[in-house]
């Protein structure tokens, strides 16, 4: 905190995103900087943003070329906000954007700018594929030759495994598991049963169904390249056809492609400002932005399982606010697969884990069912991964404006074994 500074509150005055879609499909042959475009053009006209100069525009992708070092800028300068708006681009994995909605909150709430959009995007259509190392070393060696014969000789290592593409695969470099195999190990430890994992994910196809056909969606999802409706939603599942599914990352395993999310593209921006800055523009505020933490757990060391991060955020974060795990109205954990929110939610309930781990003389509580994900979550959405956050931040502030008061815990967990959570108030 600056010295002498005083903070103010961080309103959330709405978000927007494109439909989300499953990988190689919709969005096959756009990119990142299309698809966040889109966002931040959807929300300038939302938002009367036309020539606005924000404070920040923050947001990233975890697939992204070479090239797009200045993403989220060249972004800005295609979206209609003034030339002047600035554009970072960072990066936490799954929790990116809800990272940036952080940084961002923290810049307002310090008075250092009055408002600022957090977003994310990402597309596995799109992923940079790259090429052996010894490849690159020989056309290194080759541009610094300084006479023809210096530029050429390298070229005489040339080998057809050379021309060997070496796609982006969601593996931590630690352990060289993915994330998938990571789960199907966390499920094992905390015997989460293939059945829970399907009901879990029934919930999130049923729940995001209902709130497209009520509409929840009409002000919170633009079109785009024809899709107006996440494709990755199955309102026709049913329990049956999830049990009949086969494992998908071990032959006696229980994660399955219907209990887990799919590779998708997609893009989602949400707009925090000061509460006078809002006010002034005729803005809504949906919600506020109260607190937030990360933290990492040890899963290369085999203490702690690849996503369980947010285990431990959470309730780090309910001391900074002094309140516990029953003192909410909404809870949106993000699903990445339904067995890492089971695991998370049945360490919560642990005696043992609260104790021996958190350090608590009780366990941390029980969440109501009722009151999670109620309006669909990534199962059935889709998990773009940078574009997650800023999706959940924005479905759960307007949940709060909807029911006028009441407060919500947001709960993200990323590859790297970290995890990224948030309150919002109204």
């Amino acid at each position: 905190m600056l010295v002498g500074t005083e903070l103010r509150r961080v309103a959330i005055v709405g978000g927007l995103r494109i439909p989300f879609a499953r990988a190689h499909g919709a969005y096959a042959r756009v990119g990142n900087q299309e698809m966040f475009t889109a966002v931040l053009r959807g929300m300038v006209d939302r938002f009367g943003l036309k020539g606005e100069r924000l404070g920040e525009v923050a947001g990233g992708a975890v697939m992204k070329h070479a090239t797009q070092w200045g993403l989220v800028r060249e972004c800005v300068l295609g979206s209609g906000l003034a030339p002047e708006t600035p554009g970072l681009d960072l990066q936490r994995a799954c929790g990116t954007s809800l990272e940036a909605a952080i940084l961002v909150a923290n810049k307002i709430a310090l008075g250092q700018i009055e408002a600022g959009i957090a977003g994310g995007v990402d597309t596995i259509s799109d992923a940079p594929i790259a090429y052996p190392r010894e490849y690159q070393q020989i056309l290194l060696e080759s541009f610094r030759g300084r006479s023809l014969g210096a530029r050429v000789r390298p070229w005489l290592r040339l080998r057809p495994r050379h021309f060997k593409p070496a796609l982006p695969g969601v593996v931590e470099p630690r352990t060289g598991l993915s994330m998938g195999e990571s789960c199907e190990q966390m499920a094992r430890r905390w015997g989460i049963t293939r059945e829970a994992q399907d009901q879990l994910a029934l919930a999130s196809h049923r729940a995001a169904g209902a709130a497209y056909d009520e509409g929840f969606y009409r002000d919170l999802v633009i079109r785009f390249e024809d899709l107006a409706e996440d494709n990755n939603l199955r309102r026709d599942t049913s329990l049956e056809r999830l049990a009949s599914l086969k494992p998908a990352f071990a032959r006696d395993g229980t994660l399955t492609a219907g209990n887990s999310t799919p590779m998708t593209d997609g893009a989602s921006g949400v707009l925090l400002a000061s509460e006078d800055w809002a006010r002034r523009r005729g803005l809504p505020v949906m919600a506020f932005l109260t607190y937030g933490k990360v933290a990492a757990v040890d899963f290369a060391g085999g203490a702690e399982g690849l996503l369980m991060a947010p285990a431990y955020a959470v309730p780090r974060m309910l001391a900074d606010a002094r309140l516990g795990l029953d003192d909410f109205d909404f809870y949106e954990i993000h699903e990445a697969f339904a067995a890492q929110v089971l695991c998370t939610l049945k360490a919560w309930e642990s005696p043992e884990f609260c104790r021996d781990r958190l350090g608590l003389d009780q366990p941390l509580g029980t969440v109501d069912r009722a009151k999670l994900n109620v309006r669909g979550g990534s199962l059935a959405v889709g998990h773009p991964f940078a574009a997650t956050g800023a999706r959940v931040v924005a479905t759960l502030a307007k949940l709060l404006a909807q029911r006028g008061a009441g407060r919500g815990l947001v709960s993200i967990c990323t590859a790297g074994g970290m995890g990224v959570t948030a309150i919002l108030e109204r």
